[in-house]
């Protein structure tokens, strides 16, 4: 089908939000032809890794530019939130350089922003173009951030004090309330400067067409009800909504070993660990780890990482043999599987031989997990992963949740606590698994003809159309 028009699609440079971009440009190119604009990212350790994500799904309908790489410093101590804003501010130039010299003729209906990328709506009033987000967290993290202004004024203090008052946050796209302390990491310190940039981009999404939301409405009612109804921004209109979720790869990995030796395992017997593209621990959390594992005397599949040599890189490929105690994995032969390098998660996820997942719920893993019918052991690490546990736990219910010690650590005792309520025959075992069965068959209907999340994502294409009808008029 001849394209009418074109969508400039505009990622983070990182593997989790150019993964779901990818697959959310693969949606659209049906109906429009794809720019996915690549900037060169914060280090060259990540640059292998995505340039397999675009050169695997690049085609005659989507196209990858890679943007030049823009001269980038940041301080000692600044926090990650800060870094990439600072950093994708300095992409403005190359970014608006490649739109307006691209060889198509076809009219541009929309750039579609990652929620970090708030500066290109500059960008986009600049060349007369309307501006999209695409929301690749939860919808109730979306909703916490248009909400977050009003959080501002109403609870001065710092969290942590909050906390310490023994007081609970009320959000309009949580039913329960919040404790402060599972805030998403940037909104813990006000004085910070990444708090003020997280207030800055959530300011700015007012200014947006429309959101598109990595969701389905089935999954987050309370949180896509909220926003849809304006309750989130209180005194300015909310933009339109497309909830069109879950927006997953569905590619598969021919003879891993990781899925020859869960062939062998019995079906729903195995508890998968796995903490996401920047997830590691310390040698002293891996020795509690394997301890707890131990102890729990259940199988399991444990993607382990060795912390990164330095900043913004990836988690190296772990010496096993240098991490784990002595004769843990002679002990664990059989039971056990230990894999140091990355792992295919979702294949993973949805072999018939896995019956749980310790995640660090990043939001591309909870959606993994909920379409394989697989309940959770949310382990948060950064970011906003404690504010996903805490939904995953108390509004979606398919979660039970890890007990941190003080320093941040998890004994063996814990581990192994965690593990056994997860796989274990318990009232709450049962419940997260009976619970993840039925939010799979949720997540499927939504995709089908006639479903949410297909509704959502036509009425999206509509408006695509509309304004190139509008433009051509």
């Amino acid at each position: 089908m001849a394209k009418a028009a074109r969508l400039v699609l505009v990622p983070v440079p990182e593997v989790g939000h150019l993964k779901p971009t990818v697959e959310m440009a693969k949606r659209l190119s049906s109906r429009f032809s794809i720019t996915i604009l690549v900037m060169h990212p914060l280090t060259d350790a990540w640059s292998p890794t995505m340039k397999s994500i675009s050169t695997s799904a690049a085609s005659t309908a989507i196209q990858f530019v890679e943007l030049p790489p823009v001269k980038f410093s940041s301080d000692d101590g600044e926090d990650a939130t800060s870094i990439f804003s600072r950093f994708i501010e300095s992409q403005k130039s190359v970014v608006k350089d490649a739109i307006t010299t691209h060889p198509s003729s076809l009219p541009i209906a929309a750039i579609i922003i990652d929620f970090f990328c708030t500066a290109m709506i500059d960008i986009a009033a600049e060349i007369g173009i309307p501006p999209y987000i695409y929301f690749t967290a939860s919808a109730a993290t979306l909703g916490l951030m248009l909400y977050l202004p009003t959080i501002d004024l109403t609870y001065p203090l710092e969290m942590e004090n909050l906390a310490s008052k023994g007081e609970m946050i009320k959000i309009p796209c949580l039913a329960f309330p919040l404790p402060p302390l599972a805030m998403p990491e940037p909104v813990l310190n006000k004085k910070r400067d990444g708090y003020k940039w997280f207030l800055h981009h959530a300011r700015r999404f007012q200014e947006v067409k429309g959101i598109v939301i990595n969701t389905f409405t089935e999954l987050e009612p309370n949180a896509i009800n909220a926003i849809f109804e304006g309750r989130c921004v209180p005194d300015h209109p909310t933009p339109a909504i497309y909830p069109v979720g879950p927006v997953l790869s569905v590619g598969k990995q021919e003879g891993h070993e990781c899925i020859e030796w869960l062939d062998g395992q019995p079906q729903g017997s195995v508890v998968f660990l796995c903490f996401g593209s920047r997830g590691f621990f310390n040698k002293e959390q891996v020795m509690e780890i394997a301890a707890g594992l131990e102890r729990s005397r259940h199988r399991f599949l444990w993607c382990l990482r060795s912390p990164p040599e330095g900043k913004y890189e990836p988690p190296r490929d772990a010496d096993l043999g240098a991490m784990l105690p002595e004769g843990f994995l002679e002990r664990a032969k059989g039971r056990g599987m230990v894999w140091p390098r990355w792992a295919p998660q979702a294949e993973i996820l949805g072999h018939k031989a896995v019956g749980g997942f310790a995640s660090h719920c990043g939001w591309n893993s909870c959606l993994e997990s909920l379409c394989a019918g697989v309940p959770m052991l949310g382990w948060p690490l950064y970011a906003e992963q404690r504010f996903n546990a805490f939904e995953m736990t108390r509004e979606v219910r398919v979660a039970t949740e890890i007990r941190v010690g003080d320093g941040g650590m998890v004994g063996a005792e814990e581990v192994e606590r965690g593990v056994r309520c997860l796989m274990g025959e318990d009232v709450e075992g049962r419940k997260v698994r009976e619970r993840a069965r039925e939010v799979k068959e949720l997540g499927r209907r939504a995709r089908e003809e006639g479903g949410s999340s297909r509704l959502a994502l036509e009425a999206l294409v509509k408006e695509f159309i509309k304004e190139i009808e509008l433009v051509s008029n």
